[in-house]
């Protein structure tokens, strides 16, 4: 029998994993609390693009539900929950789909920042899992409609990272692997923390910049001073995931401690990080639309990740005794831009 799948959150990154899925043959119900969106699927079906021929279809396969319809689920309980809401809605997601999991089942975090804690609260530690989707980006640009706007993975990166929080390899880890290479390319790892805190560097140091800014990744990018802050947001974050034990994998194509150098003002260290970072720029077809999740929040009125993000590394930071000034700053930015007090601009980040 095959697994039954709910994807608890099915935005831009949740919608495009479990329609893939589902086009895969894969048994997905998709939860999602965007009426329109979830209506749209039902007339339509979801409609996925990417940067190939082959990644544009319309899924029809997956089952949809309404939060008011959840309960529904009590006729078929769930094996698989991945959780793809934004870090301040886990808690309620975890609680949501808890009473609806078969006795083995298990909820998966398919989410930036580190929400298994939260979600272990609430499932167990035994029903938790996680998985780091790396150097994606996605965007739900209307309701019933998903465009990937960066190129797959394959076999030059990783994308999907797929772990137990004790390290350990087991089954239903390998199984999750297997399952999210029909995605993109995937891999077991023993290092899910060390990959999670990797993952907050590099959102860190792009999220909330393209937040604050207005600027697309690649404009970022090509902005000296921008860049310039984007590499010290990236140090202070390496330096705080050091100081709290996590072993990192590279940042970007850069090792951490070159990072963290080149943010501390070795000159041949920020070279190499340069280096690194200008010729992602122009690197993707679709560069004038991609946008990370914050700063697609921006454009859309909505609340932003910005405190489980910066927010959270700065307060770590603290809590540790390693100062992340940077971090501390594009928080209160970010926050004033969320409120509207203020439009985003490069000038608020100096450039």
């Amino acid at each position: 029998m095959s697994k039954r799948i709910a994807i608890v959150g099915a935005g831009a990154l949740g919608g495009y994993v479990g329609g893939t899925l589902a086009h895969l043959g894969h048994d997905i119900t998709l939860i999602d609390p965007w009426p329109e969106h979830v209506e749209t699927i039902r007339a339509r079906g979801l409609e996925l693009d990417g940067m190939t021929t082959e990644e544009r279809f319309v899924v029809k396969s997956a089952k949809t539900l309404h939060l008011t319809e959840v309960q529904s689920l009590a006729k078929a309980p769930v094996d698989v929950a991945l959780v793809a809401v934004k870090s301040y809605d886990t808690a309620w997601a975890a609680m949501l789909i808890k009473p609806y999991l078969s006795p083995e089942g298990f909820v998966v975090s398919l989410q930036n920042c580190l929400n298994e804690e939260t979600i272990a609260g609430v499932v167990g530690w035994g029903r938790t899992v996680g998985v780091v989707a790396s150097m994606i980006s996605v965007d739900l640009y209307e309701a019933g409609r998903i465009r990937r706007t960066v190129a797959k993975g394959g076999d030059k990166h990783t994308v999907f990272r797929v772990g137990e929080p004790h390290g350990r390899v087991t089954y239903r880890v390998e199984e999750l692997a297997e399952w999210f290479r029909g995605v993109d390319s995937s891999k077991v790892t023993t290092n899910l923390w060390g990959e999670r805190w990797s993952k907050l560097v590099q959102n860190g140091m792009g999220n909330g910049v393209a937040a604050a800014t207005g600027l697309t990744s690649g404009a970022c990018l090509r902005n000296d001073t921008i860049r310039r802050f984007q590499i010290r947001l990236g140090g202070e974050a390496i330096r705080v995931g050091q100081a709290l034990g996590y072993p990192l994998e590279k940042i970007r194509g850069l090792e951490p401690e070159r990072l963290a150098l080149a943010a501390e003002g070795d000159a041949a260290a920020q070279a190499e990080a340069d280096a690194a970072l200008i010729p992602k720029a122009g690197a993707n077809p679709r560069a004038d639309i991609q946008r990370p999740s914050m700063a697609q929040d921006i454009l859309k009125g909505r609340r932003t990740e910005i405190e489980a993000m910066n927010g959270f590394i700065a307060a770590r930071g603290a809590a540790v005794g390693v100062p992340a000034p940077s971090h501390v700053k594009l928080t209160e930015i970010v926050t004033r831009v969320e409120r509207g007090e203020l439009q985003p601009s490069p000038a608020l980040l100096g450039a």
